[in-house]
């Protein structure tokens, strides 16, 4: 198994940080990871974008040129990488942010508003956990419990973000699991 992911939005979106987290877990049940960040110049507002690879073997490079999913937070994001994934690919997309405007119809779209539900908590930058969770829900790449034992290692110089962004991680698992019963169809929004 190897899969490979490239998450995208604007700097200041945790976009970096929801790729660390999944390599973190990913890392915590054996797996083999990498993780290559991607910042733009004017990092908050600019551009950012990593790619996380996941393998059960060594895994030859970084570098998602045909990615299995991507997760894009933002148009311009949605717009430069929607070509990049592979055909019969998964993108999910903040749809709270985006007007889909996805030109190929041969790939799988994954709607999550990401940015409302994260509002309605009371924290709009803990979107990009909602994300994660709908993300991990909907791939089973990871357990949702190691993804938050993964997070609470990555935010233990910060204690005052782990329960806002358990509780978005949990609330996106929920929105995929319960889109997922209602329409019977095991995985799928």
């Amino acid at each position: 198994m190897l899969v490979k992911i490239i998450f995208a939005g604007f700097g200041g979106q945790g976009v970096l940080s929801m790729g660390l987290n999944l390599a973190q877990a990913a890392m915590d049940e054996g797996k083999n990871v990498t993780f290559l960040p991607s910042y733009g110049v004017e990092v908050r507002g600019g551009t950012a974008n990593c790619t996380v690879a996941i393998s059960d073997d060594e895994i030859a490079s970084p570098v998602a040129s045909s990615p299995d999913y991507i997760v894009v937070m933002n148009q311009p994001s949605l717009v430069r990488f929607q070509n990049q994934l592979h055909s019969g690919g998964v993108m999910f997309y903040n749809s709270s942010l985006i007007e889909t405007g996805i030109t190929r119809g041969d790939i799988s779209l994954v709607a999550v508003p990401a940015s409302e539900m994260a509002e309605s908590m009371g924290s709009a930058r803990s979107a990009n956990m909602v994300m994660l969770g709908a993300f991990t829900r909907k791939t089973n790449v990871v357990s949702l419990d190691t993804l938050i034992k993964g997070m609470m290692e990555t935010l233990k110089s910060k204690p005052k973000l782990i329960a806002i962004n358990k509780q978005a991680l949990t609330a996106g698992y929920d929105l995929a699991q319960q889109k997922a019963h209602a329409r019977n169809v095991p995985g799928s929004f």
